[in-house]
């Protein structure tokens, strides 16, 4: 049975919710006395939730003054004032529609997909795929990480599941040719969405990042303006490390968004802060689950909505 988004994302931010909701009861129980202690405490919760160090401070400072010595604290009004303030922190956010979707007018839209190995990259592309393909859209995977063998024949086992069609060549091929060659079989078979598949590991981090900046180059040369959105996929279960990895690749391709994989209640969501926060790019996916249906565009309400609520 398919789960609504906010059941899907409650089940996911699980971990988050428990932690956070501890650090709320806390502040609620406290005299005019431990307050102080008691917003320690409140602050350092969200740290651990990782939400980032600055975010974090900010909603404390905020949380403070607006409820100074006041005794006691009210549960409802702690949870309405926590909800304003990450509305606040989360107003970079953008959905999935406001990202530009579909405005393309010479040919399809081209998503380029990074991610290291590990992230879920290949399995998100899956289902990013199958969403497309549920929206009536013609979907064409270019399997452009083709140093590992592994990973062009699990996008051929998700192009098969999701209804998608792939591009492939033999292992050790040049990815920027598969990627060039996909974006022109896309264009000239009248697929409307075109994503892309791309190494997650080479030697070393400068030839990883050098060989994502080539095929962002030669996709443009396939097609002037693409790729239209190139998206990170961030395990959630990375914790702080996913903000070093938001920073590195956007150096690299000044990335449109983030998916955030593998947000299934064992790991702690809050990551969605401070990459939106710290760094500025957008969230535009969240992975709740293993099915194909489990990735949900990212909604600030629906993310509030599931890290607060009882």
């Amino acid at each position: 049975m398919k789960r609504g988004p906010l059941i899907g994302l409650r089940a996911g931010l699980r971990k988050t919710r428990d932690v956070l909701s501890r650090g709320i009861e806390r502040l609620r129980n406290s005299s005019e006395s431990e307050r102080e202690e008691a917003l320690d405490e409140l602050e350092e919760t969200l740290i651990q939730a990782d939400m980032g160090v600055h975010a974090s401070q900010l909603i404390r400072q905020r949380i403070e003054e607006r409820f100074g010595n006041q005794e006691p604290v009210d549960q409802a009004l702690i949870q309405s004032v926590l909800r304003e303030q990450l509305k606040g922190v989360l107003k970079g956010a953008q959905s999935h529609e406001s990202n530009g979707f579909g405005k393309t007018s010479n040919g399809p839209e081209v998503i380029l997909v990074a991610g290291v190995n590990g992230s879920g990259k290949t399995t998100s592309i899956g289902k990013l795929a199958y969403h497309y393909v549920q929206k009536g859209h013609r979907v064409l995977l270019g399997a452009a990480d083709t140093f590992r063998a592994a990973a062009t024949e699990q996008l051929t086992v998700w192009a098969r599941r999701s209804g998608a069609d792939i591009i492939s060549q033999k292992p050790g091929a040049d990815p920027a040719s598969v990627a060039y060659d996909t974006v022109s079989a896309a264009q000239a078979r009248g697929h409307s969405v075109a994503i892309l598949d791309t190494a997650g590991r080479l030697q070393t981090k400068v030839n990883l990042m050098n060989e994502l900046t080539k095929i962002d180059r030669v996709v443009a040369k396939a097609l002037p303006g693409a790729p239209h959105q190139k998206l990170l996929v961030i395990d959630a279960t990375v914790g702080q490390n996913a903000i070093s990895q938001a920073r590195l690749f956007n150096e690299a391709l000044d990335l449109t968004g983030i998916l955030l994989a593998k947000v299934d209640g064992t790991a702690k969501g809050g990551v969605v802060v401070p990459i939106i926060h710290d760094l500025g790019i957008p969230v535009l996916w969240l992975g709740v689950g293993e099915g194909m249906e489990d990735l949900q565009p990212f909604s600030t309400d629906t993310f509030i909505d599931a890290l607060i609520s009882p």
